[in-house]
């Protein structure tokens, strides 16, 4: 039986609000505090990391990216945070190549949010020079590199924590322990929902980058391309095309998709499936036209060993699904009603929905059921209390408890819930589902010899080219 840190109270309840005080604030001398870099200091990274002033265990110190504008207006946001908190901070270094920022001894930790084609090459450097590393999802772009960061954090020993928060969130813990404890019954089919991938954007007008962006290390071990404002800028329309290209990432196929395919993967690493699926089979279609070049539409069939279907979609695939769940679901992105992400759970006496925003069963009652003390219980590291003044919402409160998992187990050694077995096998769901619909073709995945068997155009692409000197070894 897995055994949680603490007894489960129940999705309905919230963490409490509490002093400051309450948490030890001051408490903790600077330097038994954890210290940590953001490599990638854009939106997302000090999204996450605003919580980080209302801890004392943990302590920001430098922040690194290729766009000066960037790093300077995390280190001003960032820095208010911790004054507004009544503890400034006592300065945080800049730098413009992460490898600088590595060689500083005083770091503890380091928080990867750059974008997808980084997350891998960066992730293996940290463990290499010592530190532990928080790395934003999805894993890798290849699977080549999937395996590269595996080997790392075997190699280098030191504490990694993926950054699927929904684990550390007590509605998608107590989902995943219903189906782990049969109140659906036996499952019988699984899907994966994700909103797709957007379609568009322009190569053109070519333009200079501007002035404090090194180009040629945002691309790193990317192809060199032109540089225009719908490749790594927000284009007219505000869009994150860093999502969209090819060059840089799988899509949304592997970016929104990884919060679904990791609640999967969190129930398959209990319920006696530790290899992924073994046969994928379907179809999807790539844009003919624009900048962006990642699959919209998918429609993907993956079959684990003992024959159960995890069926791969996006949400207008999964619409046209009658035997498949529709509740409506209100929440999440505006406008949106219908099971637009989610991990789905079909067992024989019912069904469970983790989307990223609520947890939906049937029968509906199911949520308010127990889990038994004798029963399986996943590790809680949902936050126990909000400290005053952090953010509420939901994703904040979410990430907040990540991080701290990830603090907790620098200073005690314990692992963290996002294990890098977990992201590997969740992440190759998404490139060998992606290489079914680039090649037009199935193909079957042997775990043991780790390789692509009956689709040899699949297996060249398991590793892509490294450009201009980088490496991932």
């Amino acid at each position: 039986m897995i055994t949680s840190r603490r007894a489960f109270l129940g999705a309905a309840t919230a963490p409490l609000i509490v002093p400051a005080s309450a948490l030890g604030r001051g408490a903790t001398p600077p330097s038994d505090r954890v210290t940590v870099g953001i490599i990638g200091s854009g939106g997302r990274a000090v999204f996450e990391t605003k919580q980080y002033p209302s801890f004392d265990n943990v302590e920001i110190v430098a922040l690194c990216d290729a766009q000066e504008s960037r790093r300077l207006s995390a280190k001003e946001t960032l820095e208010k945070v911790y004054a507004d908190q009544g503890r400034p901070s006592r300065g945080m270094r800049l730098y413009a190549d992460f490898r600088e920022l590595l060689a500083q001894k005083d770091i503890d930790g380091v928080y990867v949010a750059t974008p997808d084609h980084w997350h891998v090459p960066i992730l293996v450097a940290v463990m290499k020079a010592g530190k532990h590393c928080h790395c934003e999802k999805p894993l890798g772009v290849s699977i080549e590199q999937d395996f590269a960061a595996l080997a790392a954090v075997r190699k280098y020993g030191k504490i990694f924590q993926y950054g699927a928060e929904r684990r550390s969130t007590p509605d998608a813990r107590k989902g995943i322990e219903l189906v782990l404890n049969g109140r659906i019954g036996k499952v019988r089919k699984v899907w994966v929902v994700s909103p797709p991938s957007e379609v568009g954007g322009s190569p053109s007008p070519v333009i200079a980058p501007p002035k404090g962006f090194d180009y040629d290390m945002w691309l790193g071990p990317a192809p060199m391309k032109p540089f225009c404002a719908d490749r790594c800028l927000e284009g007219s329309k505000g869009r994150q095309a860093i999502f969209f290209i090819y060059d840089y990432c799988l899509g949304f196929m592997a970016n929104w998709a990884a919060h679904l395919l990791d609640q999967v993967q969190w129930w398959a690493d209990h319920s006696g499936r530790k290899s992924p699926p073994v046969k994928y089979e379907g179809s999807g279609k790539l844009p003919t036209e624009g900048l962006f070049d990642t699959a919209y539409q998918w429609d993907v069939r993956c079959t684990y060993e003992d024959g159960l279907v995890l069926h791969f979609v996006d949400q207008e695939t999964y619409a046209k699904y009658p035997e498949a769940p529709h509740p409506e679901m209100p929440w999440g992105r505006k406008g949106v009603t219908n099971v637009h992400n989610a991990a789905v759970f079909v067992g024989t006496e019912g069904w469970v929905i983790v989307s990223y925003e609520k947890v939906v069963t049937s029968p509906a009652a199911l949520m308010d059921s127990v889990i038994g003390p004798n029963e399986i219980h996943l590790p809680d590291t949902a936050l126990p209390s909000i400290p005053k003044g952090m953010l509420t919402g939901h994703q904040q409160v979410a990430t907040a408890g990540h991080h701290q998992n990830w603090i907790h187990g620098i200073k005690t050694g314990q692992a963290p819930i996002g294990d890098i077995e977990g992201a590997v096998r969740s992440d190759l769901v998404s490139q060998l589902s992606e290489l079914v619909v680039r090649t037009g073709q199935s193909l079957t995945w042997d775990p043991v010899k780790r390789t692509i068997v009956g689709n040899e155009t699949a297996k060249k692409m398991m590793s892509r080219p490294i450009r201009g000197g980088w490496k991932l070894s």
